[in-house]
């Protein structure tokens, strides 16, 4: 994988996991991770990843969006159990939030199965699945 392929991953990995608001919070988090980047660079990356401004002045990714304002709608409860993610959603509208999150390919989800008001996902690790609730915890906000 290039060296931007992999930038653009941990950008993506950094705007799900941390509220991100200026481009030089986006470079000191990148360089925490490895990656030594120009102030350049880092717009570069914003533009190419589509990323957006949110109405509370973080960074979002375009696919998360939707998610934030479903999951703000519709989501009573999260939790991480073991290497699987519970998502309980008012009646009827696990389906819908459900195919929001396929969209967005979060890293580590291996599959995901919704019923009326239930979804679970399947999580490759404890660690993913700890991310992953609490992105949808940070989302609800």
């Amino acid at each position: 994988m290039k060296k931007r392929e992999l930038r653009h991953n941990a950008i993506r990995e950094i705007i799900r996991t941390h509220e991100v608001r200026t481009q030089r919070d986006l470079a000191d988090l990148l360089l925490k991770v490895g990656f030594e980047c120009t102030q350049a660079t880092v717009s570069r990356d914003i533009v190419d990843l589509g990323l957006v401004k949110t109405a509370h002045g973080g960074y979002a990714l375009p696919e998360e969006l939707r998610l934030q304002r479903l999951v703000g709608e519709v989501v009573r409860d999260v939790r991480a159990a073991g290497n699987l993610v519970v998502i309980h959603t008012f009646g009827g509208e696990a389906s819908g939030l459900c195919v929001a999150i396929d969209a967005a390919s979060w890293e580590g989800v291996l599959g995901s199965i919704a019923g009326d008001d239930t979804i679970f996902l399947a999580v490759d690790s404890v660690e993913h699945a700890k991310i992953i609730e609490e992105t949808i915890d940070r989302l609800r906000r």
